[in-house]
């Protein structure tokens, strides 16, 4: 099953890298949007954090989002189990 997740985030963001990191271990694929670079990105980042610029803002494919998760709330969120 391929999995379309897309993370909102930025380069100098410690918690961005650590997503793209876990995501990158469990050979899950996702889209990379950089808030710094697109306006729009940031706008909607902001819209689904009532007005915070919160990231990372991961979007998965049935519209739901984590906001700043934790590695465990991934797996969780993935249906994964991680040792």
């Amino acid at each position: 099953m391929t999995r379309i997740i897309t993370i909102y985030g930025a380069d100098w963001c410690p918690d961005c890298r650590r997503s793209k990191k876990f995501l990158e271990a469990q050979n899950i694929p996702y889209n990379w949007v950089d808030t710094d670079q697109d306006k729009e990105a940031e706008a909607f980042v902001k819209e689904k954090n009532d007005g915070k610029r919160v990231i990372p803002t991961i979007i998965f494919e049935d519209g739901s989002f984590l906001a700043e998760p934790s590695d465990e709330e991934l797996a969780k969120k993935l249906g994964l189990v991680i040792a």
